[in-house]
């Protein structure tokens, strides 16, 4: 058993051999460290994350709760917390705090990829930035969910009191102040966040 360490916390870590793991091996290594939070990246570097401060997790409770609340109204689609992970086109593997897709792209999953990382990008996707989190990287890893397929994104930054909009079009909208709303426009139509409500 290997140990990650790190300035603020270590952490035991089952590690096979990390290079060139195929996408089954790797959720294999996901599920027996179900203690961390990983992604890999399209190069198939991986990537820990540290757990989120009390502040930050309230806030994505909110958030995801605001989304299932909307989803169970309109029953179009599912909805999804930070621990759904998705396999994307550039082979890389992301897990958003959280996203939505439709029921269309539900019902082409077969029962196997349910139950593990699906080669499928969902409709909509939420990043909520936690205090140690860089913008710069964090609006990198917006346009690479655009980029595979993903149609609408938020990026959502407590610390800036600042809200990002990542549009499959290529358009990026800012909004300013947590007194603002933010849209699920035509993609998640009636879905409204009250920036404001949030807590943390």
């Amino acid at each position: 058993m290997a140990k990650i360490l790190t300035s603020e916390y270590s952490m035991d870590l089952i590690a096979p051999q990390l290079e060139g793991m195929a996408d089954d091996d790797f959720f294999i290594f996901c599920l027996q460290n179900k203690h961390l939070k990983i992604e890999r990246e399209e190069n198939h570097q991986i990537i820990f994350m540290p757990p989120e401060g009390l502040a930050t997790a309230a806030m994505n409770a909110d958030i995801l709760y605001e989304l299932a609340r909307w989803n169970k109204e309109k029953n179009k689609g599912i909805a999804f917390g930070s621990s759904a992970g998705f396999y994307l086109p550039d082979t890389s593997m992301r897990s958003p705090d959280a996203a939505w897709m439709s029921m269309e792209k539900w019902n082409n999953l077969d029962k196997e990829e349910r139950l593990k990382f699906a080669h499928i990008a969902p409709e909509f996707i939420i990043e909520l930035m936690s205090p140690s989190d860089n913008q710069k990287d964090a609006k990198a890893k917006m346009q690479l969910w655009i980029e595979n397929g993903v149609l609408l994104g938020w990026l959502i930054d407590p610390q800036k009191k600042e809200a990002y909009i990542y549009r499959a079009d290529g358009t990026i909208s800012k909004t300013k102040g947590f007194n603002n709303k933010l849209s699920g426009e035509d993609i998640l139509p009636g879905f409204i966040l009250d920036l404001a409500a949030l807590r943390g």
